[in-house]
């Protein structure tokens, strides 16, 4: 008897494993353009959440407010494993990823299909999500 599936998604990148007719599970494991250096842009979907769970690793999720006038507000986490966390569906996001990470993602079915928009940072906007990570890198290390 074969009651139970298990997963175990290895490959770079975002890699859904189990798609329901509600919702769906994806891994996130490291790339390197998942790796803070890396991070060009922001994304963001618009009729889901997005639940967050640190599998190994070392992540900092970010998560951004964009005013009328284009400015980004910056609210970051650094990921603890195996603490759960919510993007609202509306917010703007990013995870800032070292080698090694993984983390698993829960959000409606076919969300990667095209619920999803992106915004690319100008260089000003990346130095200054690149400082604001490494402080909230360095914060929770102390």
């Amino acid at each position: 008897m074969n009651l139970i599936n298990s997963y175990n998604p290895t490959e770079a990148g975002y890699n859904p494993f189990l798609i329901g007719p509600l919702w769906q599970a994806a891994v996130l494991n490291y790339a390197p353009e998942e790796s803070l250096e890396r991070i060009e842009k922001l994304d963001v979907h618009h009729l889901t959440d997005e639940l967050f769970v640190l599998l190994e690793g070392e992540a900092v999720l970010i998560a951004a407010r964009i005013d009328a006038d284009g400015i980004v507000d910056y609210d970051l986490r650094n990921m603890r494993p195996g603490t759960a966390y919510n993007i609202p569906r509306g917010v703007w996001h990013k995870i800032a990823m070292t080698e090694g990470c993984r983390v698993l993602i829960v959000e409606n079915a076919n969300t990667h299909l095209g619920d999803f928009e992106f915004r690319n940072l100008n260089l000003a906007e990346r130095e200054e999500l690149c400082h604001r990570v490494i402080a909230c890198r360095t914060q929770s290390n102390l």
